[in-house]
């Protein structure tokens, strides 16, 4: 699996120094959206509205959200864009098994991803005046955030497999995401409080809010939930894509996009 992983990490660098126009032009249309969301609330609220810590939030549902969009999406575009390219089938049938070779690539461009979402952080800390803390131990929500983002990537790459044409479920899925991570859930009450936990991705976002935003110690039993959220979604991912594998080679579509 390390030899897999350190292949997968070296075809990803050179797919990003080949074509780094993409990169760079996702890096500014996310800064810029968020800029002009700023502007206009700003505007609307007046000159004498301050944002208090819900303007770093706001800021981290923003990142977390970009960085979700960019894990949920790897698979299922690369899966297209394997098929368009007549390699996918040759990915299936690798000894490694499709499910270790898409874990992996979706790793090594996470540690791509994670270096532009990082300079994406400092930029909109600069122009909207945030002022985030980063403590290590908001490394753990972070894992669980990551396991349930991958456990829906498998899921999108699964419809990939079965639907052929993802880019609509895509779309609409990124409104969806937009809204679960936007949305303070952590301080909802009455039954919202105990549903949020089975919400993807709810509580370890609530935990990166409260660390990075609030300067809140991490409360350990939500963490233990947060984990238990993104195990469960994780699985749940890969066996969804398991069968979407099985009911693809069965209907001989593996090539078919």
């Amino acid at each position: 699996m390390i030899d897999l992983l350190h292949v997968e990490l070296k075809r990803t660098w050179i797919q990003f120094i080949r074509y780094p126009a993409e990169v760079i032009a996702g890096l500014i249309i996310t800064t810029s959206v968020f800029y002009g969301l700023f502007l206009s609330a700003r505007y609307m609220a007046g000159p004498s509205f301050a944002f208090g810590d819900r303007l770093d939030a706001v800021v981290v549902g923003y990142v977390l959200w970009s960085l979700n969009l960019y894990i949920i999406n790897d698979i299922a575009i690369g899966l297209q864009s394997e098929a368009q390219t007549g390699t996918l089938e040759q990915v299936f049938l690798s000894p490694w098994g499709s499910p270790r070779v898409f874990f992996a690539r979706a790793v090594a461009s996470l540690a791509l991803r994670f270096t532009l979402i990082s300079g994406i952080v400092l930029i909109l800390m600069a122009i909207s005046g945030s002022r985030l803390s980063f403590p290590p131990v908001l490394l753990l929500p972070f894992l669980t955030l990551v396991m349930a983002g991958y456990g829906f990537a498998f899921m999108m790459g699964a419809c990939a497999l079965v639907f052929k044409r993802v880019q609509q479920i895509l779309g609409i899925f990124q409104f969806l995401l937009l809204f679960l991570l936007a949305a303070p859930f952590e301080q909802s009450t009455g039954v919202m409080q105990y549903l949020r936990f089975f919400l993807p991705m709810i509580p370890s976002t609530g935990l990166l809010r409260d660390l990075m935003a609030r300067d809140l110690p991490l409360d350990w039993l939500t963490f233990g939930l947060a984990l238990l959220n993104g195990l469960a979604y994780l699985g749940l991912g890969l066996l969804v894509f398991n069968w979407a594998e099985k009911m693809a080679k069965k209907r001989g579509s593996l090539g078919g996009y």
